[in-house]
C-alpha cells in the first residue's frame, strides 16, 4: 500500500507502534500480578492522571498549533471523540469482564482490530497488499488466541448482558481507532494537541467512572504505587499510538499494538512463573512472523 505518511522512513511509524505494543503488555502484566490489591475502578482513577501526566509532558515539549486555534477547532472535536469512544470501551469491558465469561469477553477484546480494518477500508481508503494482509492475520490470529484462557468459573453465569457490553466495547474500540486516524487529515492536525484531547476523553469517561467506583477503600502509598506504575505504561502506550497513527497505516498499526497479549505472556513466565502450553508459543510464532510481513 502506499503510506499516508509521505514517504516517511516506516520505522518513524513502527518504533512508536512496538513501544505502544511493549508498554501495554508489560502494563497489562502488572495488573495481572497486582490486580488482588487493586480495584478496576480505582485503576481507571490512576489511569486518567497518569495520562494526564504523560500527555501534557509531551505536550508542553513539543512543538504545536495554539491548542485553541479556531482553524484546529474541528481536529479538536473528533479527537476528543475518539477517546470518549476508546474511555467508554474501557468501561464497557470492565462491566463485561464482571457479568460474563473471561475467556469469550477476553477474546473479543482482542479483536477491535479487524473493526479497525474494515472502518479504515471503508471511510479511510486504506489498502493492504497481499504481504500485509497475511501479516495482519497472523498478528490477529495471534493475539486471538493468546487471550483465550479458559476460566473454571465461566459455568456460573447468570446474566447475558455481557454480550451487548462486549460487542459495544469491540465497536466503540474500532470507532475510536479511525477516528483518531481520519483526525490527523483535518486542519491543524498535531501530535502534542490530540495527547491532549486523548486526557480529556479519558477524564470524562475513566475519570468519571473511577471517582465513582474507585475512592471507596484505603490509598495507600503501595495501593498508589501497584496502581500508578503500571498505568503509567499504558499511558506510553496510549501516546506510542497517537504517534504512530500519525505516520503510519491504522489498518498496521492497531493489529501491531493490539498484539500487545505477547509481551504479557513473556512477563507472565518469566517473573510469574507461569507455564506456557504448545498453543501459546504457536501464537507468538505466528505473531512474530505477522510482524516481519507487516514491516516489509
Amino acid at each position: 500500500m502506499t503510506a499516508p505518511s509521505g514517504g516517511l522512513p516506516i520505522l518513524v511509524w513502527l518504533t512508536p507502534a512496538l513501544v505502544a505494543l511493549l508498554l501495554y503488555g508489560l502494563g497489562q502484566g502488572l495488573v495481572k500480578q497486582w490486580i488482588g490489591e487493586v480495584s478496576s475502578g480505582r485503576y481507571c482513577l490512576y489511569y486518567v492522571l497518569a495520562t494526564s501526566l504523560v500527555n501534557f509532558g509531551f505536550f508542553l515539549t513539543r512543538q504545536h498549533p495554539p491548542f485553541w486555534d479556531p482553524a484546529g477547532r474541528e481536529f479538536l472535536a473528533f479527537g476528543v471523540l475518539a477517546y470518549l469512544f476508546d474511555g467508554s470501551a474501557w468501561i464497557l469491558y470492565f462491566q463485561s469482564i464482571a457479568l460474563g465469561p473471561v475467556a469469550i469477553v477476553g477474546t473479543l477484546s482482542a479483536a477491535y482490530p479487524a473493526l479497525t480494518i474494515i472502518f479504515a477500508r471503508i471511510f479511510l481508503g486504506e489498502h493492504l497488499t497481499s504481504s500485509q494482509s497475511l501479516g495482519v492475520t497472523l498478528v490477529m490470529a495471534g493475539a486471538l488466541g493468546l487471550s483465550y484462557s479458559p476460566s473454571a468459573t465461566d459455568g456460573q453465569i447468570t446474566s447475558r448482558r455481557w454480550i451487548p457490553l462486549s460487542l459495544l466495547a469491540l465497536l466503540c474500540w474500532g470507532t475510536s481507532n479511525t477516528i483518531i486516524k481520519y483526525s490527523y487529515t483535518l486542519p491543524a492536525a498535531s501530535e502534542a494537541n490530540l495527547a491532549v484531547c486523548s486526557s480529556i476523553g479519558g477524564a470524562l469517561t475513566l475519570g468519571v467512572f473511577g471517582l465513582l467506583r474507585g475512592r471507596a477503600g484505603a490509598h495507600s502509598v503501595r495501593a498508589w504505587l501497584h496502581s500508578i506504575v503500571p498505568m503509567g505504561m499504558m499511558a506510553g502506550g496510549s501516546l506510542g499510538l497517537i504517534i504512530a497513527a500519525s505516520h503510519g497505516p491504522i489498518s498496521i498499526v492497531a493489529p501491531l499494538i493490539g498484539a500487545y497479549p505477547v509481551v504479557t505472556l513473556i512477563y507472565a513466565r518469566l517473573v510469574l512463573r507461569e507455564s506456557i502450553s504448545r498453543r501459546q508459543y504457536a501464537c507468538i510464532a505466528g505473531i512474530v512472523i505477522g510482524m516481519l510481513l507487516c514491516s516489509m
